[in-house]
């Protein structure tokens, strides 16, 4: 992936996010917390991941755990999204906008708000779901360029997270619990496309974890909220994440 500089005046996160930022519904809810939370202080959590791979229930679990927002990816009221499945092709483009622009919009509300939230997929995840639509055909590669650069200018006013945590599941075991779930919308996805997906979240976590530190886990090795926390806050605190002023570019 080529890195390329920061833009000259990037946008400054507010004090209590300076120290660094970390994707059902589209708004926070507010986790139940069981002590007063003071795990990694003030900071911005995002989980990704396959189709299935966990994302909804561990954001919902740290979110309680951490009594911290919890901010999950828009779905329930995606007006784009059995249509999308229906037909790819031509639903794509205006698919992937509309993610974009809700994304964006949750992405914002965390860095501004500036309190300790984790969020249900990322922005960042969109430009994998985008790219491999334009390489297998089933988006216009004039939607895409559109795509990119409206991602590009957006990502001028984007506060980085903290981390990123990425639960590692394989393309079969994303289609037997999307399977397991039965959602009538996810019931046309094939093999081959989650191979492509899990192919495309390969190379995403190998570019992004240039710019953002990811921590790559295995989700069914934990077999609770408090001790995924505790694995995170390890993992995060332990590594260096030195990092060059960089900006993540979905094309590469």
């Amino acid at each position: 992936m080529q890195i390329e500089p920061e833009p000259a005046n990037p946008v400054t996160p507010s004090p209590a996010l300076a120290k660094g930022s970390i994707a059902e519904g589209s708004g926070p809810n507010r986790g139940t917390p069981t002590e007063a939370p003071d795990v990694f202080g003030n900071m911005f959590i995002g989980i990704a991941g396959m189709i299935g791979a966990g994302k909804s229930t561990l954001a919902t679990a740290l979110g309680k755990h951490l009594g911290i927002e919890t901010y999950y990816e828009p779905v329930a009221d995606n007006e784009y999204l059995e249509d999308f499945y229906r037909d790819t092709a031509r639903y794509s483009f205006a698919m992937q906008v509309y993610l974009l622009n809700r994304r964006f919009q949750q992405h914002q509300e965390i860095i501004w708000r500036g309190k300790s939230a984790v969020q249900d997929r990322t922005i960042y995840e969109d430009s994998i779901f985008a790219k491999m639509l334009a390489k297998t055909g089933l988006m216009d590669e004039r939607d895409y360029r559109t795509y990119v650069e409206l991602f590009r200018n957006m990502s001028n006013f984007m506060c980085k997270p903290s981390v990123i945590v990425f639960l590692d599941v394989s393309p079969e075991a994303s289609a037997d619990r999307i399977q397991m779930r039965s959602r009538d919308v996810e019931s046309s996805i094939k093999l081959d496309y989650l191979k492509a997906l899990y192919d495309g979240y390969q190379e995403f976590v190998a570019n992004i974890s240039k710019v953002i530190p990811v921590i790559r886990i295995d989700y069914e090795r934990f077999a609770t909220a408090e001790e995924m926390a505790t694995t995170i806050k390890r993992e995060y605190m332990d590594a260096s994440f030195l990092r060059q002023v960089t900006r993540f570019d979905p094309t590469r």
